[in-house]
């Protein structure tokens, strides 16, 4: 079907590294799906196996109903992606670079001009149409790759992290570009990100960790199986008040870096029970509801870090398997 993305058991292995690992998951048409996880985790190998620039070692995969693997051709005449990497030739013009694209894709003579013209309002570089693309701001050449990926109306958009390097008002106002694409358009959006504020946007999230899917649900839903409220406790003795907690009033504890995460129904009585066995040995104490965050540390024992985000973490791991093998 149109738009729809069907995964089964799909594996891919470097060397003796197994990248993605047995994953298997649907995508409906029209549905804005998030690949939520660490960088090395295995999200770039999915959506490149995906994008058909990567074979799958075994498993299957079809992109709007054509297999990636025999049907190649047709994947990506069906999808327009935007990776990490900028792609963007910076000696032509904004309009020049979405001419290219038209005419690799083979869209008509006839249509070209006005769509072109049509993306460029939209994405709001109408009036750097004719500029060199090395004159643009990194949020700007983000904006033209999202129009070049939608100039030949593919039915599923990729985007492998695209929002990394940039300020927070410019990943704002992409954000609210793909948002109001998707919706206007009714494209499929498959997204890889390790943000979690960007996670939050999507209708389901896939939660990937060490090439493996380990949780898959709407937002909420994950959120949900955490319980209504989260304590979090800031201690330079983890392990003793983690063992006094635990005796006075059991719960489910999690423990990283100093700080212990308590989830529990009812966070003030909790509070009341518990912590005046351990104040003298509190350094600070808080109350929030359940995050994506929270939920990837439930799971991992550890937290995504953002301002750690590695780009080229994916080439690295390519790249020490390939040495190994030649070893």
């Amino acid at each position: 079907m149109k738009g729809e993305i069907s995964v089964h058991e799909l594996a891919r292995d470097f060397g003796s590294l197994r990248a993605v690992n047995q994953v298997s998951f649907n995508v409906s048409p029209g549905e804005f799906f998030g690949f939520l996880g660490p960088n090395g985790a295995g999200k770039t190998t999915t959506i490149k196996i995906l994008c058909t620039l990567l074979r799958p070692t075994s498993g299957r995969a079809t992109v709007s109903g054509w297999d990636v693997s025999k049907n190649p051709h047709d994947t990506r005449k069906s999808i327009g992606v935007v990776f990490q990497e900028p792609t963007l030739d910076d000696r032509l013009t904004a309009r020049e670079n979405l001419l290219f694209h038209a005419m690799i894709y083979g869209v008509p003579s006839s249509v070209r001009k006005n769509r072109i013209q049509q993306l460029l309002e939209v994405v709001g570089l109408a009036d750097r149409s004719d500029d060199l693309v090395r004159t643009f701001s990194g949020g700007m050449r983000r904006r033209l790759e999202l129009a070049r990926g939608l100039m030949h109306e593919p039915s599923v958009l990729f985007l492998d992290e695209p929002t990394v390097g940039l300020d927070p008002q410019t990943r704002s106002r992409i954000w609210d570009l793909i948002r109001a694409m998707q919706k206007e358009r009714g494209v499929t959006v498959f997204l890889t990100t390790h943000s979690m504020e960007e996670a939050e946007g999507c209708d389901r999230v896939a939660i990937m960790d060490h090439g493996k899917i380990i949780a898959l649900d709407t937002p909420d839903k994950l959120k949900s199986n955490l319980g209504k409220e989260v304590v979090s406790i800031q201690t330079d003795q983890p392990d003793d008040v983690r063992k006094t907690l635990e005796t006075v009033a059991p719960a489910q504890i999690l423990s990283f870096e100093g700080r212990l995460e308590i989830q529990t129904a009812d966070a003030g009585v909790y509070i009341a029970r518990a912590l005046p066995n351990v104040r003298a040995r509190m350094q600070s104490v808080s109350i929030h509801k359940p995050t994506l965050e929270d939920v990837f540390l439930h799971l991992t024992g550890r937290t995504i870090r953002e301002e750690s985000a590695d780009p080229y973490a994916h080439l690295r791991m390519i790249h020490h398997s390939r040495q190994r093998q030649s070893e």
